[in-house]
């Protein structure tokens, strides 16, 4: 087992549930992925997506968006993002997935991206955009280096295609609560019979995302899923010029959110 498998291992064992957030390589500045990384882990984070911005983030709505443009015109890199979590790897314990567009893998070759997320401390990856009938390759490179890779599956999603999807996933399966793009919703989602419909499938663990904003949003995720990740809140609160403040304020919202599993 990896590290992600181990995490959602000693959770069930202690019928707990895990917080995922969602942070933006190099925003709010430079240097900032791994105070924030330490942070979140302070703060109650089991595991930490962290999103390798890129040009054209199709599945994601305007926080995000606008974060990964920052991040790019500040210098951000795949090379620099991977620098900075092999430096602080060995103080952290939370597990660390890389999302990230099929395109910056695919420039870079599947397989040597893969090795190189691994050698850097990542432990998995999930790739919003790719294909599936392109997936099997990545799949095979990840299982190779004992990496999670998580697909997403909408509530829209056909039964036969789940089916699918799952086969192809490894650590935790990536549940989106609706259909859309990424951003802050006022409602708690509702998601006990799409999380029924997909655990028919897997007995991999199911994280929820896609507008999960609130504590009572976590709270509303988890009485049905295994995890909730948080996104584009998190990202949003961390804007700002003070990079120091931003991961301030990333803790506490982190403590509020972990503290409502």
């Amino acid at each position: 087992m990896n590290r992600i498998d181990t995490i959602f291992a000693d959770l069930r064992a202690g019928n707990r549930k895990a917080l995922m957030p969602f942070v933006v390589a190099g925003f709010p500045a430079p240097n900032t992925l791994a105070p924030t990384l330490q942070s979140l882990q302070k703060a109650g984070s089991s595991i930490v997506e962290i999103g390798i911005p890129f040009s054209d983030p199709i599945a994601d709505g305007p926080v995000i968006s606008q974060a990964m443009h920052q991040a790019l015109q500040q210098g951000a890199t795949p090379g620099s993002i991977l620098q900075e979590v092999a430096a602080i790897r060995s103080k952290l314990t939370i597990g660390i997935v890389a999302m990230v567009s099929v395109s910056i893998v695919q420039r870079q070759g599947n397989e040597k991206f893969v090795h190189a997320l691994a050698d850097a401390g990542f432990d998995g990856i999930i790739i919003p955009d790719l294909d599936l009938d392109c997936a099997a390759p990545l799949f095979a490179a990840a299982k190779a280096r004992g990496m999670s890779m998580s697909m997403l599956i909408s509530p829209l999603t056909p039964p036969e295609r789940m089916k699918k999807i799952v086969a192809l996933c490894r650590g935790f399966v990536y549940l989106l609560s609706r259909a859309g793009i990424t951003g802050e919703q006022t409602g708690a989602p509702e998601v006990a019979e799409f999380v029924k419909r997909v655990r028919a499938q897997t007995n991999l663990p199911l994280a929820v995302g896609f507008g999960i904003s609130t504590p009572e949003h976590v709270r509303a995720v988890v009485r049905h899923a295994d995890a909730a990740i948080v996104g584009s809140a998190l990202v949003k609160l961390m804007a700002g010029d003070n990079a120091k403040e931003a991961v301030v304020r990333a803790e506490k919202l982190t403590q509020e959110l972990a503290a409502a599993l």
